[in-house]
């Protein structure tokens, strides 16, 4: 698990950088160079299982490979592992691109975001290949990577953080009805950069608030498979007084928010009312912008990837995107 810096601090702590081993599955003793492209995909499945791939993604990948098994086929060219070159890849992404048809002899289009997924795929499966010795070399390594160009998401402006900051503690410090919650979830999401399934899961045995000064959270998952997305993340000082109102005055029992997804959505749409945000709060616009937040102020990227819980395929994109979104253009 790693921790990070508090970003409504002055003080640079030094950031504890954790790192995660990439699990490799087991392999079937006969699977070789040798093997057609049909006898890997069962141990590949595994692989991708292993390092906590969602259920879409696994089935995409599986997919994309054979489709290429299908296009050596329709080629009369060789399955065989050792036999797949990065001439035949680009061959493939070509027919992919501008050869493809149906059975009634139409063009199949395939979109910049498949095409630039399918690249991914094989990336993926060629790279595990290499990882594992069954392959000398990668060949999927040379191919180019044509990521779609998706629009950069939105963040909060520094302005729209404090007007958004300052409506939640006057929420909080409100003389007639004083609610903890709406500041409550800003801090932590602006600190911690959590998903919001990631929120509406934390248990109040996952808050660590014994020092006061360094309050942690630790980001758990029930599923083993998702292991290397739990990390310890840290709340901040200014986390530890707002929660004991939020306590006292919510008293909840087991989660920290005991409610649902939506009705915290509910609390951001409310607060981005009163702060004049016109584009309004959401949870995904708070994790970028916590994202964006925690690059400028000097998190190495290898542990801002951990901050995010993400795999080094997501970090790939997501990164581009912070880096651009942090530019000072921006």
């Amino acid at each position: 698990m790693i921790s990070q810096p508090d970003l409504f601090s002055t003080l640079r702590e030094p950031i504890e950088k954790g790192k995660i081993a990439e699990p490799i599955a087991n392999l079937p003793d006969a699977l070789s160079a040798d093997s057609n492209l049909s006898a890997a995909l069962a141990p590949y499945q595994a692989y991708m299982y292993s390092t906590g791939m969602s259920e879409n993604t696994i089935k995409a990948f599986l997919g994309d490979i054979r489709l290429l098994g299908r296009f050596l086929q329709e080629k009369g060219a060789s399955t065989r592992l050792k036999d797949i070159g990065t001439e035949t890849l680009n061959r493939f992404l070509n027919w992919l691109k501008f050869e493809r048809t149906d059975a009634d002899g139409a063009h199949v289009p395939c979109s910049p975001k498949s095409y630039a997924r399918r690249v991914t795929s094989l990336k993926s499966f060629f790279g595990w290949l290499g990882q594992t010795s069954i392959l000398p070399t990668d060949p999927a390594a040379p191919v180019i990577q044509e990521s779609a160009q998706a629009p950069l998401p939105r963040i909060l402006y520094d302005d729209e953080i404090e007007r958004l900051m300052r409506v939640t503690r006057d929420q909080l410090w409100s003389t007639t009805k004083p609610d903890a919650r709406p500041h409550l979830l800003v801090l932590l999401m602006l600190q911690t950069a959590l998903k919001k399934g990631e929120v509406v899961a934390i248990r109040l045995e996952d808050i660590d608030a014994s020092n006061i000064r360094e309050p942690a959270l630790y980001v758990r998952y029930e599923d083993g498979r998702h292991g290397h997305k739990e990390r310890k993340l840290s709340l901040g000082p200014a986390f530890t007084p707002v929660l004991n109102q939020y306590l006292r005055n919510y008293r909840p029992k087991e989660y920290l928010f005991e409610c649902t997804a939506r009705n915290l959505e509910y609390v951001l749409e409310d607060a981005a009312a009163l702060a004049n945000i016109k584009d309004g709060v959401s949870f995904e616009m708070l994790r970028w912008t916590s994202a964006v937040r925690s690059y400028r102020f000097g998190t190495p990227p290898e542990a801002l990837r951990l901050k995010l819980g993400l795999s080094p395929i997501s970090w790939r994109e997501t990164f581009e995107k912070i880096k651009k979104l942090a530019s000072p253009g921006l």
